[in-house]
């Protein structure tokens, strides 16, 4: 914490509540208004909570201040000695910096392009904060809500009902608005994958086929790739199941339905291997023959190096880094994702709150059941329960399988959260609506 925190950070404050009560009339209705400042808040909150968390809690160390203080801020102060300097330094790419090695000598991450593409954005972002953490995190929790706001849309447009528990899902999971919005990896990606689900639903379901809308949803698929690619590993199958579904459901014959099921369900198994193996091609970490080598030295790398003194690792079974491996651990890996720690695993306070949150959807997963009968089979044809159940379930398994240390799943597994919760919303929903129906046609 500097003396400019305590001067830029609310004049900052007050240009974006200034801009969000500007904007909020043109993206909200009567029924959704007022979920904009409080969603908006709490990702401000979670930013600024998670740079104090970082300074006192960890004490000044962490990915945060990797990316800020010894990251963006050095790239600022080339850029205050020389624009020309700081552009060479903003667009290096980790390989060639004869002209600027005095200040790329100090950035941890200038030889990995995946963590360098957040000190880029968190570089641009100093240029109007004069480097001030607290501000430039401000900015992160902006992008982030951005992302969280068009989640919300996608379904919200669909369920006007549910308003309020796709209004908690978007904006109120705790570790989501927490491990979301400030200055890190995860903020971006979880805001792009909230911009290209909405991008997508209005290009492929609505067919809005505007050029800002594909704009929108080639740039937010980009940045993914660029950052964090093995989510779009998972995430682009789902997306093809999902627009599959829903031009399935659009045929009106149930028999040409029916006779196109096999043919339809080999296609999109065929286009989902063919986009993971096309995300990863030519990467030594994600290409499809490493992937399960990669998962291996990950979690144990995690579990018995990174995180070692953390005290929260993990163990759902051996890795040898084969597939069959992987296959083997998938129902450890997705309970490990959604319903640990458990409350008696907990060793400290972050793994309390987490453990707080498995419980809750523990809970919300037995209401589902328990409530279910045969509609929930009925249930899981609908494409939107489909595809956010299907992002949901795989992605948990990724890193649950890969992680190996409570701490760090509690970050990684944030996309999970509002996907999975969604899809159980929906679920409870599709089944009250089919029993009323039932009710009134008994009543005819």
């Amino acid at each position: 914490m500097e003396l400019k925190d305590l001067i830029v950070t609310p004049l900052l404050l007050g240009i974006v509540f200034i801009m969000a009560y500007i904007i909020r009339p043109y993206v909200t209705d009567s029924i959704n208004r007022r979920y904009f400042f409080s969603g908006l808040i709490a990702r401000i909150l979670g930013a600024i909570s998670l740079g104090l968390i970082y300074q006192f809690y960890y004490n000044g160390g962490g990915d945060t201040f990797m990316y800020h203080t010894y990251g963006s801020r050095i790239v600022w102060h080339a850029f205050l000695e020389s624009p020309m300097l700081g552009i060479k330094l903003l667009f290096a790419d980790g390989v060639q910096y004869k002209d600027i090695y005095q200040y790329a000598s100090d950035i941890y991450y200038f030889r990995d392009p995946n963590s360098y593409a957040v000190i880029r954005l968190a570089s641009i972002f100093d240029l109007f904060t004069f480097s001030t953490y607290s501000a430039t995190a401000i900015l992160f929790a902006v992008i982030s809500f951005i992302g969280a706001w068009q989640f919300y849309l996608t379904f919200y447009e669909q369920y006007p009902h549910l308003h309020r528990p796709l209004a908690i899902v978007a904006f109120f999971i705790p570790s989501v608005f927490f491990w979301g919005s400030g200055i890190l990896k995860d903020s971006i990606t979880l805001a792009c994958l909230g911009i290209s689900t909405y991008q997508i639903y209005k290009i492929f379901i609505k067919k809005e086929y505007g050029l800002g809308n594909i704009v929108l949803l080639l740039s937010s698929l980009f940045v993914i790739y660029a950052i964090k690619k093995f989510i779009l590993q998972a995430y682009l199958p789902a997306v093809i199941v999902w627009i599959g579904a829903v031009n399935t459901k659009a045929i009106r014959s149930s028999v040409l339905r029916i006779l196109l099921v096999p043919f339809l369900v080999g296609s999109a198994v065929l286009l989902s291997y063919y986009a993971m193996y096309k995300v990863g091609e030519g990467d030594d970490r994600y290409s499809l023959a490493k992937i399960s080598e990669t998962a291996r030295v990950t979690a144990y790398d995690i579990r018995y190096w990174t995180g070692r003194e953390a005290g929260s690792g993990y163990d759902i079974g051996a890795l040898d880094g084969t597939f069959e491996s992987l296959v083997r651990l998938i129902p450890q890996a997705i309970n490990v994702s959604l319903f640990r720690p458990y409350i008696w695993e907990v060793r400290n306070p972050l793994m309390l709150l987490s453990s707080i949150e498995s419980l809750s959807l523990t809970l919300l997963v037995v209401v589902v059941l328990f409530r279910k009968g045969k509609k929930l089979f009925i249930a899981l044809t609908q494409p939107n329960i489909l595809f956010t159940l299907l992002f949901g379930l795989v992605f948990s398994f990724a890193v649950g399988v890969s992680t190996f240390n409570f701490g760090s799943l509690a970050r990684y597994k944030i996309p999970v959260l509002p996907f999975i919760c969604t899809s159980f919303i929906l679920m409870l929903d599709y089944s009250n609506r089919v029993r009323k129906l039932e009710e009134f046609e008994a009543k005819e």
